[in-house]
């Protein structure tokens, strides 16, 4: 099956999840956003000076000669001018002041002449002609945002300027989904955690790690359920304890066709789970579907056991399903173009996703493949900074042509 036909499977099968609370803004972070947030107040309130300078009337402005002005009073941030201003007359102005009634241009204070000297109550200004144009440095009422518009819309997942922005709405509790709870584990008697003695023909389990990591970054809750072996009734009990505790379960292992593989006789009885061939390196088996247990239903995700494998199915198929649920409005993966420095080779018929190295010299960008493809080698994905998408029905790649990346930052 094409990567794109699986995907387009999988976001039509999702529903998210429906609880909602209310967090206090400094919790709200990294959360999705549940409802549409309604700005209660203009911003800015009031219309105000956008720097330190004169504040005066336009019409004052000689278009062919130098403007002078009286100046009549002071500005300060927090509290509005009681005074009122003449034609001709300007008033010392600071940043975030607001705007004395009828004025309507601010002149920075290093745009103007002062004379030295000036005895209190009677300095004047002198503005060359052209050095401001009218209706300048001034912040309107609510150009940043009216009231009675949305100021942020539900499904986003809050970053530190949604923060600071809805706090300049006065607004204390925010509405966010209940975070997603994702239960994992991986399967397999050769499989060793960290700590316990690697017996010969045994592997430390690195898979648990990598999709605690990539789980966290996404603000799920979640549950590791260490290691299962391969046997039908700690499988099946590992299964029902997932599904009984969680939205999501993610496994690593046990999806191809070996003797020993007895996840699809686990879904057989649990669940509605479909297995399938992906036409992508690496990670071609994948499973998904939704299994039940006690009256409680998950949705599940079996990934192949290969640890770069894993990392390339989560961030391909699961990454963006796990955001569906969330209610989140997925952000895109961060996709550039560069050149190819060196030759790769690829096989039509399949998508590749091959380990990268992105660089830049001369101001342009170019990739090169690590050493290593093979789906079991982690360090790939450890030394690369970047993924290069080879799509389905590309063939070879010559040095010094264009080919698309996805960049880690931001991903792993």
């Amino acid at each position: 099956m094409p990567v794109s036909q699986a995907q387009a499977i999988i976001h039509a099968f999702i529903t998210p999840v429906g609880a909602i609370e209310k967090v206090a803004l400094r919790s709200a972070l990294d959360r999705v956003l549940a409802h549409d947030i309604i700005s209660p107040i203009d911003v800015p309130a009031h219309d105000n000076s956008a720097m330190d300078g004169y504040a005066f009337h336009s019409a004052d402005l000689r278009q062919d000669s130098d403007t002078i002005l009286q100046v009549a009073g002071i500005a300060h941030a927090g509290r509005a001018y009681a005074g009122t201003a003449a034609r001709g007359e300007a008033i010392r102005i600071m940043t975030g002041a607001l705007m004395p009634a009828g004025l309507d241009t601010v002149i920075p204070q290093e745009f103007v002449q002062v004379p030295a000297g000036s005895p209190a109550g009677s300095i004047t200004i002198t503005i060359a002609a052209g050095a401001v144009q009218p209706g300048a440095n001034r912040r309107l009422a609510g150009e940043d945002l009216k009231a009675g518009t949305p100021a942020i819309r539900q499904g986003r997942i809050l970053r530190p300027a949604d923060l600071g922005l809805l706090a300049s709405l006065g607004i204390a509790e925010i509405p966010v989904r209940r975070r997603l709870r994702v239960a994992f584990f991986s399967t397999g008697d050769e499989l060793r955690s960290v700590g316990e003695i690697l017996e010969p023909g045994c592997v430390y389990d690195s898979n648990r790690y990598t999709l605690y990591g990539m789980l966290q970054r996404l603000g799920c809750d979640i549950i590791d359920m260490g290691v299962v072996g391969d046997d039908p009734q700690a499988l099946e009990t590992a299964f029902r304890s997932a599904c009984e505790n969680a939205d999501a379960i993610i496994t690593s292992g046990g999806v191809s066709v070996g003797d020993a593989d007895h996840t699809k006789q686990m879904m057989a009885q649990l669940g509605d789970v479909a297995f399938w061939k992906i036409g992508m390196r690496p990670g071609r088996p994948l499973a998904f579907g939704r299994i039940a247990s006690s009256g409680k239903q998950a949705l599940f995700f079996g990934l192949p056991g290969n640890p770069v494998a894993v990392m390339v199915s989560f961030y391909f198929f699961a990454r963006e399903a796990l955001l569906q649920m969330m209610g989140a409005q997925a952000p895109a993966l961060p996709l550039m173009h560069a050149t190819a420095a060196v030759a790769i080779r690829k096989r039509p018929g399949r998508t590749e996703y091959q380990r990268g190295i992105l660089s830049v010299s001369d101001g342009k960008w170019s990739v090169r493949p690590t050493a290593a493809q093979g789906s079991g080698i982690l360090r790939s994905m450890a030394e690369a900074n970047c993924m290069i998408v080879l799509a389905h029905e590309q063939t070879d790649v010559a040095s010094g042509d264009q080919v698309e990346v996805i960049l880690f930052d931001g991903l792993i």
